[in-house]
């Protein structure tokens, strides 16, 4: 293991933690060099439980025998970059959480037959773009009893930095990964109904009684702004709204999938 003292915004090796955007750290060198930044040791330690390959560390000083000892501990090929904390707020741009980063290997994705193939309740997640919003869906999915994730392509990457320290490590503990195509017709073939959030005329209630007892259940969550849109709505088996008080007709995307969570996971 070698610890580098960083000295300026040239020192070879740093550059996935300070000028690489999101989507050339995805796409770095090919698909198998793809990597992605978790932040805190808290998720670090998530990230590493759950069997991600740590590539490289930065954090304060401090922390090579603070925070950061126990991971630097278990990952002895790992390389390490330290500064003060006034340099790599520097640096990055911000003062750190918890003043450690941590570059990792992605993980292959799993087919959408591998994330259904046992599950119960599954969430579709079409077009969200809000880093704290996935953050926010993937935690209470994996909190509230959620088996799986699948997001249409126009989501966030659920390994963006902000979304996997909003989940808190969560995006590690459920299976997940993208899918094509018409959703329902797809999750039918797969034995599931579907049901979409969504504020219509033939909207059924969220405690409606048959939700409960289906099966396979599908959840559709739609994006921020406009919500799902009208083919993917009359596709769906089901249409459900939570009911409201106070004249209140919607709830932000990650507080209504957590209240639908919670209602159609017991």
């Amino acid at each position: 293991m070698a610890i580098n003292k960083i000295e300026s915004l040239s020192t070879p090796g740093i550059e996935m933690f300070v000028s690489m955007t999101e989507a050339q750290l995805r796409n770095r060198l090919d698909r198998e060099n793809s990597i992605f930044i978790a932040e805190s040791p808290k998720v670090i330690k998530v990230a590493l439980q759950a069997g991600y390959t740590p590539i490289a560390l930065l954090c304060e000083e401090r922390h090579i025998t603070g925070d950061a000892a126990d991971i630097i501990a278990t990952s002895p090929d790992m390389d390490v970059f330290t500064g003060s904390r006034e340099l790599l707020a520097q640096l990055t741009g911000y003062t750190l959480t918890r003043g450690v980063l941590c570059a990792m290997k992605r993980h292959e994705l799993p087919s959408v037959e591998q994330v259904c193939e046992n599950a119960r309740r599954i969430v579709i997640i079409d077009s969200v773009v809000d880093t704290t919003n996935i953050g926010s869906i993937f935690r209470s999915a994996a909190a509230l009893g959620i088996d799986g994730i699948l997001l249409t392509r126009q989501s966030c990457d659920p390994l963006n930095r902000r979304a996997v320290r909003v989940s808190m490590g969560s995006v590690f503990l459920i299976p997940w990964t993208w899918i094509d195509g018409p959703i329902t017709p797809t999750l039918n073939r797969l034995g599931f109904k579907t049901a979409a959030m969504a504020l219509t005329d033939k909207s059924i209630s969220l405690n409606d009684p048959q939700l409960k007892e289906t099966p396979r259940l599908a959840i559709i969550m739609g994006t921020e702004g406009d919500g799902l849109a009208q083919s993917t709505i009359n596709d769906a088996d089901f249409t459900v709204r939570i009911p409201m008080s106070h004249n209140v007709d919607s709830l932000n995307v990650a507080a209504a999938a957590a209240v639908a969570f919670w209602e159609l996971c017991k």
